[in-house]
């Protein structure tokens, strides 16, 4: 019988213009599935017009201008509704969801889907459970002394994954796919007899550990930056409109 890691996974990233889950929107996204470890790769692409500027330094890290996006994007609303409904066929049939800093991606895509929609993630999930599998968390619970930073480029190169175009949303998330894939295998005595939904309850307290951890050395070295405990979503905020 294949092991968790080995079977059908789903893959989210996106692309945006800014690291502000509250006010920063998404311009492009990607989910990739894949079936079974080695297995083809079925990817989803999309672009968004997000009807504000891109800043400079966001175009720098992705590629993608205003222009670009003016002329090739799609209006938000239809484009949200759209990867609300195809993470939800996922986790409908059962296919856990990779996603790389889970807190980010999902948290933004709440909060555009409260700003165009008028709705919110966990109503696109409502009547599904939601199973996530975030490469960060893993990797620094099983690994927790190694030292440097986590980064997906770090992490892909650390595991011995390509990664091809890093900052393309599927790129990025095929990439976060075979990630997990490669910490599921290299510490497969500390987690195949677990399954994905216990994995997901014991990442959540992971991550708050992981969390206190950090706000304890940010209030060592004399900053005031809050970490956030809550994954793989923090809880919902009021949002400006479109």
């Amino acid at each position: 019988m294949a092991r968790w890691f080995e079977g059908p996974l789903a893959a989210f990233d996106t692309e945006t213009t800014g690291v502000d889950v509250e006010r920063d929107r998404i311009v492009s996204a990607a989910l990739v599935v894949q079936d079974v470890e080695g297995g083809r790769l079925r990817t989803t692409r999309w672009l968004v017009n997000p009807g504000v500027p891109v800043p400079a330094g966001a175009t720098e890290v992705h590629g993608l201008t205003d222009g670009h996006l003016q002329r090739y994007g799609r209006w938000p609303a239809p484009v949200m509704d759209e990867i609300g409904r195809a993470l939800a066929e996922q986790c409908a049939a059962g296919r856990p969801l990779v996603v790389m800093n889970a807190p980010f991606d999902l948290t933004l895509l709440d909060r555009e889907l409260r700003r165009h929609r008028a709705s919110s993630l966990g109503r696109y999930l409502r009547n599904v459970s939601l199973c996530v599998l975030d490469p960060r968390v893993l990797d620094k619970h099983l690994d927790r002394y190694r030292k440097g930073r986590r980064t997906l480029t770090d992490l892909s190169a650390h595991y011995e994954v390509a990664l091809d175009g890093a900052h393309d949303a599927a790129a990025d998330a095929a990439a976060a796919l075979e990630v997990v894939r490669a910490v599921g295998r290299r510490f497969a005595a500390r987690l195949e007899e677990l399954s994905p939904p216990e994995l997901h309850a014991r990442q959540a307290v992971w991550h708050a550990a992981q969390a206190r951890g950090l706000q304890a050395w940010f209030e060592r070295n004399g900053s005031d930056e809050a970490v956030d405990p809550a994954w793989p979503l923090r809880p919902g905020q009021s949002v400006a409109a479109a």
